[in-house]
């Protein structure tokens, strides 16, 4: 059996899956350290997670576990000293705005993006090394690692990174496929500061140690995997054969699995390596399911009864909330803006405007959004979708009338389906869900609506 653990921001995951069917799972939360910008998780948590997490799997199927493979939320960073250091800066951390701000406009940044396809932004690990070297805080450390090198070190003794979650670093030469020379010289760093590459499928032997403590054979290999979100896009490419995705959690994201790189320098889609010849290029929000929460929080009658009360405020309202707009950028935006300044707010709201088309404003301006992404990623056709949000049949279709593409529901577009299809170089099946179809004139009105709707 295959044992895929997905270290994500807000819980790790943990599935059994022989022959591409889950077996067993479950999760542990995590806790993140919130102090005004600064954003953390503890190393000596995680760690706990990984090993409580592990020692809670059935006997049953942990005796017949040959593999353990890692998918690690992608942009963390973790400074040490002396090989001291618990503070994991996650992809929310935003220490670094004013820095990156400062930095983006500058031919140096475009060059960098197009060596690296990380977009220029607080997220990720260059500006967070950015704004250590800039308040004179670099020099107090003498490694920088994140998650997967916490877990690979964890289960193998020795920090590693895949090419795939160091594609997503902000310090990884797509081309050369190594760490850039240019980039580390200009943050006054080394490679061997850095944690050593390797493929995503490379294996290597558990500790011993760790593999009594867990109640594991001594003969199980570690892999390295790669980062959640390639994972997630290549799961769903593989089950569906459908190359585009779109999930919708707190925040949000758009992906296409492609054969090479493709750049965009004003918009800055990111283009990360996930393996030789497969590439996923795509466009992140800060603002998805959060924006549905906010609406509940902020508009609801009921709070408890929100979600159920959708489908007949979506009913009783129509396309284009009576010419109310809403700019959904409650926290600040990554595609395509880039920046943590952009604001929400409501546009052409006047004393006519009901509660309801409030509510409904708000889910077309995520959408519109979304569209925005879809454009940039360049999604023509039919795209995978999942998350909460669709959870909601009356959600789901809006999205496909917003979207203008018919949304195909699928349950395995998760980065463990992805670890365990990279590990046994699955073939890419075509197991569509349950499809749905833009309705023809409420797509054609959105498909109108979106040429002007976030001119204020």
């Amino acid at each position: 059996m295959f044992l895929g653990i997905d270290i994500g921001t807000t819980a790790i995951k943990f599935g059994v899956i022989s022959d591409r069917k889950l077996r067993h799972s479950h999760s542990i939360q995590l806790n993140t350290i919130i102090e005004g910008a600064k954003q953390t998780q503890s190393a000596a948590e995680i760690k706990r997670a990984l090993m409580s997490g592990v020692q809670a799997i059935p006997p049953a199927f942990k005796s017949q576990i040959k593999t353990i493979a890692f998918s690690t939320a992608m942009h963390s960073l973790m400074p040490l000293k002396n090989g001291q250091g618990d503070d994991i800066y996650i992809w929310s951390d935003n220490q670094a705005s004013r820095t990156i701000e400062s930095f983006r406009p500058t031919a140096m940044a475009r060059a960098f993006y197009q060596e690296t396809g990380t977009p220029i932004h607080a997220m990720s690990p260059f500006a967070k090394l950015l704004h250590l070297k800039e308040t004179a805080s670099l020099s107090s450390y003498d490694h920088f690692y994140g998650l997967k090198e916490l877990a690979m070190e964890m289960f193998s003794g020795t920090a590693r990174i895949d090419r795939s979650t160091a594609s997503a670093t902000g310090l990884y030469h797509l081309q050369e496929k190594t760490w850039s020379e240019a980039i580390l010289n200009y943050l006054s760093l080394t490679a061997d500061q850095l944690a050593p590459m390797c493929a995503p499928t490379d294996c290597f032997p558990i500790l011993p140690d760790i593999a009594d403590q867990l109640g594991l054979s001594q003969q199980v290999l570690i892999m390295c995997g790669a980062s959640d979100g390639c994972l997630a896009a290549y799961a769903g490419y593989q089950s569906t054969g459908i190359p585009n995705s779109l999930t919708i959690g707190t925040s949000a994201a758009i992906r296409k699995v492609t054969s090479s790189p493709i750049f965009d320098v004003e918009k800055q889609n990111f283009c990360y390596y996930l393996k030789d010849g497969v590439y996923v290029v795509g466009a992140p929000s800060n603002n998805g399911g959060s924006v549905l929460a906010w609406t509940k929080e902020t508009f609801a009658e009921k709070r408890t009864d929100f979600y159920q009360s959708l489908p007949h405020i979506l009913a009783d309202t129509p396309i284009g909330s009576r010419g109310l707009r809403f700019f959904p950028y409650l926290n600040g935006e990554r595609a395509p803006f880039w920046t943590n300044q952009i604001t929400a707010g409501f546009h052409h709201l006047t004393i006519d405007h009901r509660r309801e088309d409030m509510i409904r404003a708000t889910i077309e301006g995520m959408l519109m959004n979304l569209r925005l992404l879809k454009d940039l990623v360049q999604v023509e056709d039919r795209i995978t979708v999942s998350g909460g949000f669709f959870q909601t049949k009356e959600l789901g279709q809006l999205a496909a009338d917003v979207l203008g593409v018919a949304c195909c529901l699928s349950e395995e577009n998760e980065p463990i389906f992805g670890l365990y299809d990279l590990y046994h170089q699955t073939a890419t099946r075509t197991n569509v869900g349950d499809t749905i179809i833009p309705d023809t004139q409420a797509a054609t009105a959105y498909h109108q609506l979106a040429k002007t709707y976030f001119r204020s």
